[in-house]
């Protein structure tokens, strides 16, 4: 099994994703002939950091959330990057109401006790849960910084960044059947214009489901 772990670690070193993936079978397959909850454990966070490279995001969250407490795996990152993970997947991945309940990510000790260590991911965090949109853009701009320069996040920056505000929107427009772009614009402390080129860029993808009513500035739901 170790001779495994270290399989996976030179793949992740090389960024060999097909290596990655054959030996996360095989230590999966291993472990039904019997293994101990420490490598299962371990292997959970290798798991998680495969499907955030690989853009599935929503199992990366679950597998981190489950290792919260039992995080062992410092040959890959340290406990603050594991935090910064599990908080970046789980807000691209859960609602605002799981965000509480699910793994409990907002209350959660474990993630309370060094979320402060890493520059703008608690403001990112607590002001979407608490609905501070332009709170939360100016942390987004600053957590940006710090995605650009993680080896595992960076080659998919624009691809998180546009999947979050999909998700940002999307919680900002639950809340209304209607509401006018200069009223959302100054909520998230940007122009109209500016919402205005976002929202239709996001409807005509089929990630918003709402209406522009360019006549009357309003939003329909």
């Amino acid at each position: 099994m170790d001779l495994v772990f270290y399989t996976l670690q030179i793949g992740f070193f090389h960024m060999d994703f097909d290596l990655i993936s054959k030996s996360i079978d095989k230590a999966k397959n291993l472990f039904e002939e019997g293994g101990d909850w420490e490598r299962k454990n371990r292997l959970n966070v290798y798991e998680g950091l495969f499907c955030m490279s690989t853009r599935d995001f929503k199992k990366a969250a679950t597998l981190f959330l489950d290792s919260i407490s039992t995080f062992t795996t410092y040959e890959l990152f340290s406990y603050d990057t594991f935090v910064f993970y599990t908080v970046l997947t789980s807000i691209i991945s859960l609602d605002r109401v799981s965000l509480k309940r699910k793994g409990n990510v907002v209350d959660a000790p474990e993630i309370l006790t060094v979320i402060g260590k890493i520059p703008y991911l608690s403001d990112f965090l607590n002001s979407l849960y608490d609905c501070q949109y332009k709170s939360f853009f100016t942390a987004f701009a600053g957590l940006t910084e710090h995605i650009k320069l993680d080896r595992y996040l960076h080659p998919h920056l624009q691809y998180f960044m546009r999947e979050i505000r999909s998700v940002v929107y999307s919680q900002f427009l639950e809340s209304y059947e209607t509401v006018t772009i200069e009223a959302m614009a100054k909520a998230f402390g940007v122009t109209a214009d500016f919402i205005d080129v976002e929202l239709s860029r996001f409807i005509a993808a089929g990630k918003l489901h709402c209406k522009i009513d360019k006549v009357t500035g309003v939003l329909e739901t």
